[in-house]
């Protein structure tokens, strides 16, 4: 995918993550056990609004490409572990949800990397 076409992907897939974030919430206070469903819910919730300031933000910091990608992947590599556990009683696989975990971390860590390397035309 082209950086062209990745900017308005990322906003599709924050419309969506914040789409199970709250159909996720809704499952998990009519469950018996909300903490899997739960945690899945608030990943998404949370960040799904980083994506759509990624969006808004993508001109002016040079590091939103792979911030996005990295938190996205991660999101939804964690949630869809967890409701993986919800609903089948097993994982993804071995180690989803902290590799999951691991990329939501570096994608803030591109985050914050983006207040050192600004673009050049701005």
């Amino acid at each position: 995918m082209q950086n062209g076409q990745l900017r308005p992907a990322i906003l599709f897939i924050a419309g969506l993550m914040g789409l199970f974030g709250v159909v996720s919430a809704a499952a998990a206070s009519h469950g018996a056990d909300p903490r899997l469903l739960g945690g899945a819910s608030a990943m998404c919730l949370a960040h799904a609004p980083a994506l759509v300031a990624l969006y808004a933000a993508w001109p002016m910091v040079r590091t939103a490409a792979i911030a996005a990608l990295l938190l996205s992947t991660g999101t939804a590599l964690f949630a869809a572990d967890l409701t993986a556990r919800h609903l089948l009683g097993h994982g993804l696989f071995p180690m989803s949800a902290p590799t999951g975990g691991g990329l939501m971390m570096l994608g803030w860590l591109a985050i914050a990397a983006g207040a050192f390397f600004k673009r050049a035309d701005i």
